[in-house]
């Protein structure tokens, strides 16, 4: 058997007893999952799942694509806007934030 190592995660109380109800139902523990989770992420080089960001219905566009750049990097996106209040994305400076604006 290879070597093991403890890992500390924090989570929410809840999900964690939600999970841990799942994963028993499949004859896993917490920690079986997890090591799923993690050699399929290896094989596949990527997360095993697809990963996306439900944009708020509420939020104008220009407020949408604020809170991108602010998950993106909240200490160093500075956007610009316009006379009007709208967001100026500088396409070469964030390629992605400037591509998920204009095409969604």
């Amino acid at each position: 058997m290879a070597e093991t190592t403890n890992l500390n995660i924090r989570i929410d109380k809840g999900l964690k007893e939600q999970a841990e109800v799942f994963f028993n139902e499949l004859g896993l523990n917490m920690s079986s999952a997890f090591n799923i989770f993690v050699r399929q992420s290896l094989r596949q080089g990527k997360i095993p799942f697809e990963l996306s960001v439900v944009a708020d219905p509420k939020l104008t566009i220009d407020e949408q694509i604020r809170e991108a750049a602010l998950r993106r990097n909240p200490k160093r996106v500075k956007l610009q806007t316009d006379e009007s209040g709208s967001v100026i994305v500088d396409k070469d400076k964030h390629p992605d934030i400037y591509d998920w604006a204009v095409n969604g």
